[in-house]
């Protein structure tokens, strides 16, 4: 035991493997970064640093990115079993898919390449963090300091560049910032000539931005465009040309002579209208800390320092980062996982490979950037600004900026750079928003006084003519005769919920609750509820039409629309309608699709089950009884405590108030839904599979724990409806889906498919047609089985010439014969004796007639 308690880290404890993405085999300058030599130097010199607490031995592999995005992204769907987290990627163009990919993996994909905003939302990307700020955000400092708003951006044709190109137009015009244009160019000097052409076409360009690699790490594509355009007279001043890549490593500056302007005097006065933003170094340059690295053996190559790209200190920096987070996850004894460590990568601070790295308590990467220009002449870079991150400004801490022939490029509104500002071209800010504020507020005040008008006028309509709300006898037609003027005079009953339909309107509808007159307040438009008349709005196919009060004889009701096949709950019951999963799916959809449209009207229904769920002729399930609680809010009227039954489809939440019926919720009606759910699943009343009485059940339901919930087996629905019901009868309320979740998950339960009812109605025609014909084949077959039968006997009991005629219809005509075999008799008239005579004359004739037919028998000594 003591000795394996002496034994290193890397012998018993687990390994954590970071993968390490970029297109280091198909593009040759992504290549000088020597992503492995840079991850294994930051991976020993983390397994050796005694301040780190990881509980996991530290290890890394190269993980090759396709220079084409589609191909990136497959190779990265393959890479989740080689890697317990990811440094990248490099190519902005599929970050958001693999950010997505890592949540689902819960690994970590930390990138200094990603720009998009949206992947700083923790909650639909809980493990992406940024080990550098967001280049764009750099940008946008620097233009707001310069007041440089409006930019074009040129990449070269490879994927990664022109990704980046896109990502980083749509992030600046995020920022309100006008992007004039975003073109990508070949190597081939005409392409790059038109190009340039095209932007100079452009009114009011003040800044180009290059997203490709920098000339002065060996990018050709820069170097033509730049000397293209000092052709083209654009290097002269009026332009500031910004290289892209600059922003993701540290530039060497300070004694450094670039040789790729030694050798090219056009590139040299090119380059004096270019500003150079980079990472800014703490100590000392990157050639002179990888040199120091070198003369340590802790870098083994045969490079020297100026042929290395400078990213190789990027991706030495973003693994030292993954190893401060999770070491602030282990401080906090928290499981190791992508979404913990990128939790946990908050206030961190570290020295990087030669600069200082560090993020706020948000979470935010930070590190200081420094703005480097030439002057036109020289081989070397000068620092000029400092952009403070953290701060969001420039601070002036060298030369100033030799813009070429003194000129400086004109400056746009500082409305561009301003929240809230609206900015056009030529016109004053402050007139603008003044001017737009007086037109909205007529056009607001006139709405108004519209809207007013316009609600006064159907407030009078809804208590007179034909949309008013108020019904009485004379707009009412019972379907139930029984219902008479008289009983509903006699003495009413208290506000109950019933659901059983007793009257239709002209219009066609039907009353839902009844209540005594002697509580009523009338309903006027002065004291009557506004919910009443957003009731009258409501307008959807699966939402129950409501018509009104009927308020007549004692009574008040709700009149809403008749449908002819009654509740959902009378649907089930009804055992000679055949349900089977599409004509089930179908019924819940609709049921779905009306609570969604009742809770975006920020409605709650408070009362849903199966009875308040209602079918019309053509199956379409509507949602009604939504207005209950808010009419007897409105009119103060006590409801009658239901019996125990009809609290089943109420939240147990809900159950624990006083006066549930009052205290209805959005997330009540997500489990009142799994509960109706329920029924139709297995097509029988809530909490059929459990033999206790209904207030016992109540009670169980009340309970924390154990929790009490009906018992659904795969054999009745798809494990995907059975889950889907478990989460909306959870017992905490926050963990329920909305209504917009549920018919998204619905959906894909039925693959995308339309449940529709009457595809499944013809569906079951045809099946039943098919069965139908076999059928009809069957007993066809029998007929003739027994045609034949009934030919045979007649042919036997009487002559052949006989039977044909009667075979074919025709009259037999009498024949005499001397002697016979078999006698038949027929009583002439018989059905018309029968009709004219009482039933003991028939039988007396009927026995006087055989008994002389007797006697005659008996004479002839005939047998019978």
């Amino acid at each position: 035991m003591l000795v394996m308690l002496t034994l290193p880290c890397s012998v018993h404890c687990a390994t954590y493997t970071v993968g390490v993405i970029g297109p280091w085999r198909c593009d040759p300058i992504f290549a000088k970064a020597l992503p492995n030599i840079a991850a294994k130097l930051a991976v020993d010199r983390i397994n050796k640093d005694s301040s780190l607490s990881l509980g996991k031995h530290f290890n890394y592999v190269i993980l090759n990115e396709d220079c084409q995005t589609s191909k990136a992204l497959a190779a990265f769907l393959k890479y989740s079993e080689l890697a317990s987290g990811f440094i990248g990627p490099t190519n902005p163009g599929y970050c958001d898919a693999a950010s997505l990919l890592g949540k689902d993996w819960n690994r970590i994909v930390f990138s200094w390449a990603c720009i998009n905003y949206e992947l700083d939302d923790a909650t639909n990307y809980p493990t992406f963090a940024r080990t550098l700020p967001p280049p764009t955000r750099v940008l946008f400092t620097v233009m707001k300091y310069f007041r440089w708003a409006h930019v074009a951006i040129i990449s070269s044709t490879e994927d990664i560049w022109v990704d980046t190109a896109a990502k980083v137009a749509s992030a600046l015009r995020k920022q309100g910032l006008p992007v004039g244009v975003v073109l990508s160019m070949s190597n081939e000097p005409r392409n790059v000539r038109n190009v340039l052409k095209k932007i100079k076409a452009v009114d009011k360009l003040r800044m180009i931005i290059m997203c490709m690699h920098s000339v002065l790490i060996g990018g050709e594509e820069q170097k033509h465009l730049l000397e293209a355009a000092h052709d083209l007279q654009m290097t002269d001043g009026g332009y500031v040309f910004i290289p892209y890549d600059t922003l993701l490593y540290s530039l060497p500056y300070q004694n450094t002579p670039y040789p790729v302007l030694v050798n090219n005097s056009k590139l040299q006065k090119a380059y004096d209208s270019v500003l150079t933003i980079t990472v800014d170094s703490e100590k000392m340059s990157f050639h002179q800390a990888f040199e120091e690295y070198m003369q340590s053996r802790e870098i083994v190559t045969h490079m020297k320092p100026d042929q290395v790209s400078p990213l190789f200190g990027t991706i030495y920096n973003a693994i030292y980062f993954v190893a401060k987070a999770m070491n602030n996850n282990r401080k906090h004894q928290a499981w190791v996982s992508g979404s913990n460590i990128a939790m946990f990568s908050r206030n961190i601070k570290f020295d990087g490979f030669n600069q200082k790295i560090w993020t706020d308590k948000n979470g935010d990467s930070f590190t200081d950037y420094v703005i480097l220009d030439t002057d036109g002449k020289g081989t070397e870079l000068y620092r000029t600004y400092t952009v403070d991150m953290e701060a969001d400004l420039l601070r002036l801490t060298g030369r100033t900026i030799n813009f070429p022939n003194g000129i400086l490029p004109k400056t746009d509104s500082a409305c561009w750079f301003t929240r809230g500002k609206i900015c056009t071209g030529g016109i004053d800010p402050f007139f603008a928003v003044t001017v737009s504020l007086m037109v909205t507020f007529a056009a607001v005040f006139s709405m108004g006084l519209v809207y007013g008008i316009r609600r006064r006028i159907i407030q009078i309509k809804l208590l007179k003519g034909p949309d008013k709300i108020l019904l009485t006898l004379n707009d009412v037609t019972f379907i139930n005769p029984q219902l008479s003027r008289k009983k509903l005079s006699g003495e009413g009953s208290q506000f109950s919920e019933g659901g059983q339909s007793i009257s239709e309107t002209r219009d066609g509808k039907s009353p839902m609750w009844s209540c005594s007159i002697r509580s009523l307040t009338p309903a006027t438009h002065e004291n009557s509820n506004i919910a009443v008349y957003e009731m009258k709005d409501f307008r959807h196919e699966n939402i129950n039409l409501f018509l009104g009060f009927f308020h007549d004889c004692g009574m008040l009701a709700i009149v809403t629309e008749f449908c002819i096949r009654g509740s959902l709950l009378d649907l089930l019951r009804n055992e000679d309608v055949k349900l089977d999963w599409m004509f089930k799916s179908s019924l819940l959809l609709d049921l779905i699709k009306g609570m969604r449209y009742l809770h975006h009207r920020d409605y709650v229904h408070g009362n849903l089950k199966s009875r308040n769920c209602v079918v019309d002729g053509r199956f379409v399930l509507k949602v009604t009884d939504y207005g209950y609680i808010d009419v007897a809010k409105a009119q103060n009227i006590p409801l009658v405590e239901p019996s125990a039954e009809e609290f089943f489809w109420t939240a147990p939440e809900i159950l624990r108030k006083p006066n549930p019926l009052m205290n209805g919720t959005f997330k009540g009606d997500i489990y009142s839904f799994s509960i109706i759910m329920q029924e139709v699943v297995i097509r029988g009343p809530p909490y059929c599979m459990f033999d206790m009485p209904a207030e016992e059940i109540i009670q169980n339901i009340k309970k924390h724990s154990p929790m009490l919930r009906p018992v659904i087996t795969s054999d009745h629905a798809p494990i995907e409806c059975i889950q889907l019901m478990r989460q909306c009868w959870n017992e905490m309320p926050e963990r329920r889906p909305s209504f917009d979740e549920v018919f998204d998950y619905f959906r894909n339960i039925n693959k995308g498919r339309k449940t529709n009812i009457i595809d499944s109605m013809l569906r079951m025609l045809e099946q039943y047609s098919s069965n139908l014909e076999d059928l009809i084949r069957e007993r066809t077959e029998e007929l003739e089985m027994e045609k034949q039968k009934t030919e045979k006997l007649l042919t036997q009991m009487l002559p052949p010439s006989v039977s044909e005629s009667l075979k074919t219809g025709c009259n037999v005509e009498p024949e005499y014969f001397d002697q016979v075999t078999l006698y038949f008799s027929d009583i002439v008239g018989f059905t018309t004796i029968s009709a004219m005579s009482e039933p003991i004359e028939v039988v007396d004739l009927l026995n006087d007639l055989y008994t002389l037919f007797d006697a005659v028998l008996d004479d002839h000594d005939v047998y019978k």
